[in-house]
């Protein structure tokens, strides 16, 4: 397996856990009283939510378009 598809499949399972992350911050009572007040969540989580997508998605386009 080659090195870019092995950076492939790390940034996908990092993604996942960013966006976990990014869920479990969303859920908290703090972040909801927040989102409940000002209609949006806080930076933080905002984040988590926007870099755990594009580490999966880069992931995902490397490991099937990477070097063969």
């Amino acid at each position: 397996m080659s090195p870019v598809r092995i950076l492939g499949i790390v940034l996908v399972v990092v993604g996942i856990i960013l966006l976990g992350m990014g869920y479990n911050a969303s859920q908290s009572v703090g972040e909801e009283l927040t989102e409940a007040v000002t209609g949006r969540f806080s930076d933080q989580t905002t984040w988590h939510f926007i870099a755990g997508a594009a580490a999966a998605v880069g992931g995902i386009l490397l490991t099937i378009f990477g070097k063969r």
